[in-house]
């Protein structure tokens, strides 16, 4: 079919929610303008931001396809998501289907008796060589609902309408559908909605002071705001978390009632933090590999590290700058953080750079063995950024940082380029700024396992990385294990471990340790089979019992010393000018 005849199709959406509690979200595609004698229909196989296939078609039902006069064209189904509608000369096409929406996640529609969510991409079909063709969407909410939220922008003339000037526009703009408790604030001139589904403990004045400070900040970095209309939507539940970036919006998860403590509150903030800093990097500062974006396919980078990892990084120094938290509170949580990279087993088995482009295949889909395995690009990548960003505040002697790289990179490959960037121009952009090669970096840290040289780095601003365990002589098995149904299963062995050398499996009942019966948890903190090799000290060996599908096994373990790290991150004594104007700039202290 050829694109130019194509692009001639004018196209626009009803949807409508006549049984919302059976969670069904119903869908009238119009198509006017046709001109070929057989059109294909196709949905999106997954949404950015969340590198997995998700297969939306599957959530498909009830398609019929119509022509002038209301004639019912006959259409077959050509692959899992492609629908061919045979025209019969029909220049006008009028496609319904239904499409059942019950997972609760910021990626995947949702319809129930109170609201509904819509993830565009798991919603609306398109045509075939048309991702560039305008639409538009017009919303007929259920009797019972009168609010309507989304980025996308109000057909004046038309009630319940939105226009979307190309597919990428549509399919990265949710919309959430009910009775959403609605406020707004301004920021850096940006009109900010904040749509709250599900109630919550939280205080609005509170919520529209502090998400104006992370939006001041993280506007301040790169002088310039790229929207006019900005949209929050979250969901509040009874424990919910995640959150999913779009151009001029956002999907946020919460738990409702956590607003009113101190940890809770910062924890959505540290959300908002980073889900507003990917409008700059990721919506439009991208990896070139992630758009113009295939959703038929997966879209492959080494780059998520820089997308995500950075990201995650900058959550909280924003949160830190913003005044949400203080200087100390930021040290104790990337302490943590570093505690729990180096912890997993996988941080030596699986790069960065590997991780980012085998997302599709593991980042969401983890098993038992994928601690053992793999790293986050989101922890991992932060901690890279980490100490990009300190070295590039040493070598400047505090004249730049990695602001200053996100700033230049931002400048030169969206407002100039308009693309994407290759992992060599970044990296060019590092070395140009900072005025130091970063081949070390990339080839220890990015493409290589070896261990971070935190102190190298944290040195720069006159720290020091101290491991509090490292004196520590505590006896150390390698498992854990979780109380199922009044049993205690083992649910994780970690590699090379204790555990893992006598052969401890993943779903093994334990029954006993030493001829004691493990039958319950007395103390909350602790496992009875932690409680039990509590007592114990490193060198000594232990009998397990075990039911492991029906037979009864027995193996003896040695235990030795407990290898994790808790880490903490303390001042030098008399640090130098030269480290305190690092500290300064790094952590914005006046």
């Amino acid at each position: 079919m050829s694109s130019s005849i194509l692009a001639q199709n004018k196209i626009a959406y009803e949807v409508s929610f006549t049984e919302p509690q059976a969670h069904y979200a119903e869908v009238l595609m119009n198509i006017s303008g046709v001109k070929t004698a057989k059109i294909d229909l196709k949905m999106p196989v997954w949404t950015p931001g969340s590198y997995l296939i998700r297969e939306f078609s599957k959530n498909v039902e009830g398609f019929k396809a119509f022509g002038s006069g209301g004639k019912e064209l006959p259409f077959e189904k050509i692959n899992k998501n492609t629908w061919r509608i045979s025209t019969a000369n029909s220049g006008t096409i009028k496609v319904s289907y239904r499409v059942y929406s019950f997972e609760i996640s910021v990626r995947t529609s949702f319809v129930d008796e109170s609201h509904a969510f819509l993830s565009p991409a798991g919603v609306f079909m398109y045509p075939d060589g048309q991702l560039n063709t305008a639409s538009e969407i017009t919303i007929n909410p259920h009797k019972s609902w009168s609010k309507i939220s989304t980025g996308l922008e109000k057909v004046i003339s038309k009630p319940n309408t939105y226009y979307a000037q190309d597919f990428d526009v549509l399919f990265d703009s949710p919309f959430e559908v009910g009775n959403q408790d609605i406020f707004e604030f301004v920021a850096e001139g940006v009109r900010h909605e904040v749509a709250m589904y599900g109630g919550g403990n939280y205080d609005k004045e509170i919520l529209k002071r502090d998400m104006a400070k992370i939006v001041t900040e993280q506007t301040r970095t790169f002088d310039i705001n790229p929207n006019k209309r900005y949209v929050f939507i979250v969901h509040n539940f009874n424990s919910g978390g995640g959150g999913l970036e779009h151009l001029n919006s956002t999907v946020l998860g919460a738990s409702r009632n956590s607003y009113n403590t101190e940890a809770g509150l910062l924890r959505f903030l540290g959300l908002v933090s980073h889900e507003y800093f990917h409008i700059w990097n990721v919506k439009r500062l991208r990896p070139i590999a992630l758009g113009p974006f295939n959703y038929e396919q997966e879209n492959y980078t080494r780059n998520l590290w820089i997308a995500e990892g950075f990201t995650a990084y900058y959550q909280d120094i924003y949160t830190k700058r913003a005044g949400l938290q203080s200087p100390d509170r930021y040290l104790m949580n990337l302490a943590a953080s570093i505690s729990s990279v180096e912890n997993q087993p996988g941080n030596r088995i699986e790069t960065v750079s590997d991780a980012s482009f085998d997302a599709w295949i593991k980042q969401y889909r983890p098993n038992e063995n994928s601690a053992n395995s793999t790293i986050s690009y989101y922890s991992k990548g932060a901690l890279i950024a980490l100490i990009m960003d300190l070295e590039i505040i040493h070598s400047t002697r505090a004249k730049a940082g990695l602001d200053e790289v996100m700033k230049a990179m931002y400048d030169e490959y969206y407002t100039k380029k308009d693309r994407g960037y290759t992992d060599a121009e970044f990296k060019a952009m590092l070395e140009k700024v900072s005025g130091k090669s970063f081949d070390d970096v990339y080839k220890d840290y990015v493409n290589g396992v070896k261990t971070i040289d935190y102190n190298k780095y944290f040195a720069y601003a006159g720290f020091a990385l101290i491991d509090d365990a490292a004196k520590g002589n505590d006896a150390y098995l390698g498992a854990v294990t979780a109380l199922k149904d009044g049993k205690i299963i083992v649910t994780n062995v970690s590699r090379q471990s204790p555990a893992w050398i006598a052969g401890l499996n993943v779903n093994d009942e334990i029954l006993s340790i030493d001829g004691n019966r493990i039958n319950n948890v007395s103390d909350p903190r602790l496992s009875e089979v932690e409680k039990f090799i509590s007592t114990k000290r490193p060198g000594e060996k232990i009998l397990i019992s075990l039911n492991r599908d029906g037979l009864i096994r027995q193996t003896d373990v040695t235990l030795v010393r407990n290898p994790n790290h808790r880490f903490r991150i303390a001042s030098l004594p008399n640090p130098t000018a030269a480290q305190i104007a690092v500290r300064k700039r790094w952590l914005k202290l006046l």
